[in-house]
């Protein structure tokens, strides 16, 4: 039995359409245009990723040779 006979026979209302849910749309111009001021301003930013990610990188390779005790 369907959902519909089933709802019909317990008396119940027909279930209401689901809405499509709109998903907002993203200015690529605009997103663009503030990154690109913020690292003008700050222009230090991605020397400060850089090197995160460098001494993230040395701090995984020590710990990979202190716990294998590979030196």
């Amino acid at each position: 039995m369907g959902e519909a006979k089933r709802r019909k026979n317990l008396g119940i209302s027909p279930r209401g359409k689901t809405e499509d849910i709109k998903l907002p749309e993203l200015d690529k111009k605009a997103l663009q245009q503030k990154v690109r001021s913020i690292l003008y301003k700050y222009p230090i930013i991605p020397f400060l990723f850089y090197g995160a990610a460098i001494v993230i990188l040395i701090g995984g390779l020590l710990l990979v040779f202190k716990s294998f005790k590979i030196a």
